[in-house]
């Protein structure tokens, strides 16, 4: 799916995809709230959004994507060279960020990365997160701040260690609509889609015995 509000730009992008042969745009949209909907009408592997549209960001959409459809890769799209909108879109769950200046060259190959499972940044992209690092650093800072509360830190421990839902919640003294609601909001945060990556987290966090 491609969502841009400028309908030129999108069939630009339509264009390029198209012409590829392990790529095929099944869906169009012209601003974030029309993608959450095409999102739910249509199988989609694979979501290009625009950063900035109208009625719901592709930001916005990113977000509610990942909480909707949590096996969508997505890449965002921008004119902006903005380090602020890069770690947003990585924060939203997007695995790739392209340049609309660049993306005649930079674009399919971010598709195709996101479809292996690996991360696409334009070069200045990949530039800042290692200034941003270092700065972090050099401040004794950590590299970066804690995502997750610390409920939902014993959540990911509980999961991590194959506990059900009903028995975290008997152990936290939470209703089971809480836990779920923890979990929901974990994999977003995260930018994970399942059980094994929130397993995987928890060990590199050294919530649990790997």
């Amino acid at each position: 799916m491609v969502a841009d509000d400028h309908a030129v730009v999108r069939r630009g992008l339509v264009m390029v995809l198209d012409a590829q042969p392990d790529l095929e745009v099944v869906a169009e949209a012209a601003d974030g709230a029309e993608a959450l909907e095409l999102a739910a009408a249509h199988a989609i592997d694979l979501a290009v959004l625009d950063v900035a549209m109208p009625r719901m960001t592709g930001l916005q959409a990113a977000r509610e994507l990942s909480h909707r459809h949590p096996e969508m890769r997505l890449l965002m799209l921008s004119m902006y060279d903005d380090e602020q909108y890069l770690y947003e879109a990585l924060k939203a769950g997007a695995s790739g960020y392209v340049l609309k200046s660049a993306a005649d060259r930079d674009l399919v190959e971010a598709c195709r990365a996101a479809m292996r499972g690996e991360p696409f940044l334009y070069p200045a992209a990949v530039t800042a997160l290692i200034a941003d690092f270092l700065a972090r650093a050099q401040a004794g800072e950590s590299a970066a701040p804690e995502p997750l509360t610390p409920r939902e830190l014993e959540v990911v421990k509980l999961i991590a260690e194959a506990w059900t839902s009903d028995a975290i919640a008997l152990e936290l003294g939470i209703s089971r609509r809480t836990v779920d609601r923890h979990r929901e909001n974990i994999l977003a945060k995260l930018g994970m889609r399942d059980r094994v990556e929130l397993t995987r987290y928890a060990i590199r966090r050294g919530l649990v015995e790997p």
